[in-house]
Order: C-alpha cells, then structure tokens, then sequence
C-alpha cells in the first residue's frame, strides 16, 4: 500500500532545518530516504517501524517510530501516526535519538 505523508508543524520545522542546515547534509539524506520508504514500505527492514510505547497522539491514536539511521550515535527517528484518513500518515516529529 502506497501512503501519503503530512507533516504536523513541528515536524515541517524539523524536516526545513534538517533541509536547509549544510552540517547536517549526511542526516537529512538518510530522513528522505526514510520518508521515501515509509512512502512505499513501511515494513521494510531499514525503518525498523514499530510502535511507540508510552506515548500516544490526539485521541488516543497509536504512535509509531521509523528509523532514518542505526547504529550512530544521535541518529534520526522519524515519529508518526496513521490519518488523517485511509493511505495517509502524519509525521509529528524528526528527532535525534537520545
């Protein structure tokens, strides 16, 4: 199943500074091959998708994370939701993982 992709505010922010910053040229490449795959394949092995425990969205909705990189030190989660709607996910943040 093909999804569309809607960013909430924060993470529009998050993808333009990752977008615009040249020092983080490496990590935005890696979050828009992500976004591509989530695009297209959510289940493939790279994102290691999988649900968010302790935190949940608007009404309760399920929270998922998809890697953007593994295996380096800061490396990039890509947080997000099913909806708005059939087909469609919603990316609430693109963080550093701590």
């Amino acid at each position: 199943m093909r999804f569309e992709l809607f960013f909430t505010a924060e993470a529009a922010h998050q993808r333009s500074h990752l977008e615009k910053s040249p020092a983080l040229a490496k990590r935005w490449r890696a979050v828009r091959k992500a976004l591509a795959l989530m695009e297209t394949n959510l289940r493939h092995p790279a994102l290691n998708t999988h649900k968010y425990h302790g935190l949940s969205a608007e009404h309760g909705a399920d929270v998922f994370e998809s890697y953007a990189e593994n295996r380096t030190p800061g490396a990039y989660r890509i947080f997000w939701v099913y909806g708005p709607g059939k087909g469609r996910l919603t990316v609430v943040a693109i963080v550093p993982h701590p």
